[in-house]
């Protein structure tokens, strides 16, 4: 097995200086080119650090904690692949957790965040936003980033462009001749509802169209608010001609209340929701979705956290490149003409 001696040796440089440069220790003071030549020579060797004594002159685990509010969430698939492809640039590894782990006082809490296991914390609240205020303790002595569920700009927070998002799905519907457009939203409470509402609005008005307030609904992005939203939507005599649905998950509901209330998706009502998975490419009809930036979100948040961990000082961070994406799909299509009597 491959020493420090050996990848020094090999780069040409001193043990202390390939120490510094495998540990990526912020006081290392070497050229890009000696820099390379040490990452060369290691790789070439498959030199291994001893990841147990590095953690105990350290002080560190080199892991990283990861909760978001459900781990069978198709959505958070493009988030937990971006966290731990950049994880795995710096040697660290992520440990999974949900909220409900996080709940105040909880002994789940103290073993996923205390007794040293973890350096740092990326939390995504979903709907839960007292979970900020449980982990409070831990922030004061690592550093945590908060996902996308909270106000744009907070400090140590990563967040998408959700108003942009918003945008691209209304923007497509007007596209196709409906004007008559309904909106599925998350509860109040929760920021991104109020980001992507103010988009939708936006759009709106941008086009000259009027919101219908009866047509618009705050239940949540479960696929059970979706059903309870659609139902509220679709029952009476004022129907939308299209719905842009604010989560992925809560569409779902909506095509499932759709065919059983004998309203055809996209023929009498079109449907297109922010977030892409494959749940979205596997139902029926086939969602039309705005693709998120979920993936870069997850790399960037990590390295925040990671610049936080070596004592850099905290920034917000909205991560919009790349642009919201439309994905079209079966699920709308142009406004077709009222019959005529």
């Amino acid at each position: 097995m491959a020493t420090l001696s050996d990848v020094a040796a090999r780069a040409g440089v001193s043990v202390s200086a390939v120490s510094r440069v495998l540990s990526d220790a912020p006081e290392t003071r070497v050229s890009d080119e000696t820099r390379e030549r040490i990452k060369r020579a290691a790789r070439e060797l498959d030199y291994r650090p001893n990841s147990a004594g590095r953690a105990l002159r350290s002080a560190r685990s080199n892991v990283v904690a990861l909760v978001v509010p459900d781990l069978m969430n198709a959505i958070f698939i493009e988030l937990v692949r971006g966290v731990e492809d950049a994880a795995i640039q710096h040697d660290y590894l992520v440990l999974m957790g949900r909220t409900e782990d996080i709940e105040p006082g909880d002994e789940r809490a103290r073993k996923l965040l205390g007794e040293g296991r973890v350096d740092a914390l990326l939390l995504q609240p979903g709907d839960r936003p007292h979970v900020v205020d449980a982990i409070a303790g831990f922030a004061q002595t690592k550093p945590v980033v908060i996902l996308n569920s909270v106000e744009a700009n907070a400090p140590g927070s990563a967040t998408m462009p959700d108003e942009a998002g918003a945008r691209t799905a209304v923007r497509h519907l007007i596209e196709l001749g409906h004007e008559k457009i309904g909106f599925v939203g998350g509860v109040p409470e929760n920021p991104t509802n109020a980001r992507r509402a103010s988009g939708f609005r936006s759009e709106m008005a941008a086009a000259g169209l009027e919101v219908d307030e009866h047509l618009t609904t705050d239940f949540g992005y479960t696929p059970d608010e979706g059903v309870r939203a659609a139902e509220q939507l679709l029952s009476g005599d004022r129907r939308p001609t299209a719905i842009f649905v604010a989560n992925v998950n809560a569409a779902i509901g909506v095509l499932s209340a759709a065919r059983r209330l004998g309203v055809s998706v996209p023929e009498d009502l079109s449907v297109v929701a922010l977030h892409d998975s494959w749940t979205a490419e596997n139902s029926w009809p086939p969602l039309t979705t705005v693709k998120m930036p979920w993936y870069e979100l997850g790399q960037r948040a990590f390295d925040e956290v990671y610049r936080r961990i070596r004592g850099e000082t905290p920034t917000s961070i909205v991560v919009d490149d790349p642009a919201p994406r439309l994905i079209v799909r079966e699920s709308t299509a142009r406004l077709r003409a009222p019959r005529q009597p």
